[in-house]
């Protein structure tokens, strides 16, 4: 498997808990429609499992013009009106992607996808809203943004109408142009990049024009996702693009400042941009004439498996525009929307769906030596190459003398589980108290007992395995959801998740009514354990902590500085 379709799916999330083929009859019980600044819609009015209430779906609108033709590779731009009356009951096609990799997920993941086809004309979103309401009701918003490391994914993967009914929240799940579409940069004003960004931020704007037509309240808009949708959130909190866009935020398994996600050196962006370049075709141009090229690419051209197998990874930039700097370079108090932030990790971030998809075998079935640690590592994930000079410190702390291959595999797992997801989400937290914010943590430890047989006792709760329940997938048709086999003890799981996230969307805070107190995080650095019981814990993985963020800063700086001498001897 190619390295750029390993890091396309490495913050991936797209799974059948969330997976949302609407089952029709049994769920549609009349067409409701609403009037928006563009035109009126007609959507569906659907029961929900387990509730006497109803949420009406609007599938499939248009919040930005078709980013097509000199659209490519452009900011996007506001939607344009219809006549008549625009059918919403249908979901709209998933952004240019590659199938092969939604095929690869739905094995790993057994997801249950609605069949969807893919199109560069993509920029839609989709409505979910508790029925009968009115422009006064003034529900709160919760803007949905999906993983699939910014390569693959679908707004139509997540059913907001459970949430949305047991909740009386309005859920809006947006696409955005992904992969080279999305991302795609030349450093300079030709093609200045973070397009998939900016599509959010337009999104962003649509709501607060259009959600009151929704009975949605635009002065209360809460922005979630996980994973890459995650990384999103928290850049949108530091963009100062965003100022008074949104007024919460919550990251599930996904922060900014986790390694590689965003480049800041000029020199990484143009080659990227050159080695696109040469793949396509476009070799030996300047800036303007590369991206006139890679406009004038086909489709088809640029879903060809030689290209999808052969491009880099494409990631967020700091552009000057979206992100002026770094967001390791943001000071306490430099967001550029700064609002109360939930965020957390799941307890086996690196247990299963990642390492299969990366196809480290040998490592998920205990069969790793630990002489061949570095070269496996390196060769499946080799953006890890930035700490291949210090990876023996990273072993000698987290290996130390074992030899034994099944403490090796727990042991590795938990390395990279930390150095992608646990350390730099913990960070961010600090960062954000720092801030003067409120900030929420919590860990996410059960393991869904739907999964069964079909992953191996040693997983716990794997990444992306609390979405179902922040969704309330219990709650959903059997024939779209394995949670929808779930136990009492998840249903229950399930609600208190969504009450959890749906009062912070309403109020900035958790807590509320029957739920286990959520400490705020501050200095001592309190958080909340998500189980089938729910606890506060201290301290998400101190001493850990304390060896990325003391220890091993100072153990590299030790070697360079003996490097150094060594060299003038």
């Amino acid at each position: 498997m190619g390295f750029c379709f390993t890091v396309s799916l490495l913050f991936c999330l797209i799974s059948d808990f969330c997976s949302t083929a609407i089952a029709a009859g049994e769920r549609e019980v009349s067409q409701p429609s609403v009037i928006t600044k563009y035109g009126k819609l007609r959507g569906k009015l659907l029961k929900v499992k387990g509730t006497d209430r109803h949420t009406e779906a609007y599938l499939g609108i248009p919040f930005a013009k078709p980013p097509v033709g000199l659209l490519r590779f452009s900011p996007p731009q506001p939607a344009e009106s219809w006549n008549g009356v625009r059918d919403a009951t249908s979901y709209p096609p998933m952004c240019l992607q590659s199938l092969d990799g939604l095929k690869v997920l739905k094995e790993v993941t057994r997801a249950n996808y609605p069949p969807l086809r893919v199109s560069e004309d993509c920029l839609y979103l989709n409505v979910y809203t508790p029925a009968h309401h009115s422009m006064n009701s003034k529900f709160p918003v919760m803007m949905w943004i999906h993983g699939g490391g910014l390569a693959t994914g679908a707004a139509s993967h997540y059913d907001g109408s459970v949430l949305s009914a047991y909740e009386n929240v309005v859920l809006v799940s947006i696409q955005y142009r992904l992969g080279i579409l999305g991302f795609f940069s030349t450093g300079d004003e030709h093609a200045r990049g973070n397009w998939g960004l900016l599509d959010q931020i337009e999104a962003l704007h649509w709501i607060q024009e259009n959600i009151e037509d929704f009975g949605g309240d635009p002065n209360s808009v809460t922005i979630f996702g996980e994973s890459a949708g995650g990384l999103c959130v928290s850049a949108l909190i530091l963009s100062p693009l965003s100022s008074g866009l949104f007024h919460k935020a919550v990251s599930e398994s996904g922060v900014s400042n986790t390694p590689g996600f965003i480049i800041s050196h000029r020199e990484a962006v143009a080659h990227i941009a050159n080695t696109v370049a040469n793949i396509m075709g476009c070799e030996e141009m300047n800036s303007a004439a590369i991206v006139n090229c890679l406009r004038n690419k086909t489709e088809e051209e640029l879903l060809d498996p030689n290209f999808i197998t052969k491009v880099p990874n494409m990631p967020p930039i700091v552009d000057g525009i979206f992100l002026p700097k770094s967001p390791e370079e943001f000071l306490p108090g430099e967001e550029g929307n700064p609002v109360p932030y939930l965020l957390g990790v799941n307890n086996h971030e690196f247990g299963w769906m990642i390492p299969t998809m990366a196809q480290f075998h040998e490592l998920l079935q205990g069969a790793l030596k630990k002489e061949n640690i570095n070269a496996s590592l390196l060769d499946s994930f080799p953006h890890m190459g930035a700490f291949s000079k210090f990876f023996h410190l990273l072993t000698e702390e987290y290996l130390g003398d074992t030899e034994d291959s099944i403490q090796l595999r727990e042991l590795l797992l938990e390395l990279y589980g930390d150095m992608v997801f646990v350390i730099p989400t913990v960070k961010t937290a600090r960062y954000h108290r720092d801030s003067g914010l409120p900030v929420y943590l919590y860990e996410f430890q059960h393991r869904p007992s739907t999964y069964g047989d079909s992953r191996p006792d040693f997983v716990k709760a794997d990444h992306m395995d609390e979405i179902g329940f922040v969704f309330g997938s219990p709650f959903l048709p059997t024939d779209v959801s394995v949670l929808s086999v779930a136990t009492d003890e998840e249903k229950t799981l399930s609600k208190t998740l969504m009450k959890y996230w749906a009062n912070f969307a309403r109020t900035g805070n958790p807590n509320g009514d029957g739920l286990v107190q959520w400490p705020v995080f501050d200095h001592n650095e309190q958080y909340l354990e998500l189980n089938l019981k729910q606890k506060p814990g201290t301290k998400l993985k101190d001493h850990r902590m304390t060896f990325w963020t003391d220890i091993l800063p100072e153990k590299i700086q030790q070697l360079i500085k003996d490097k150094k001498e060594h060299t003038e001897l």
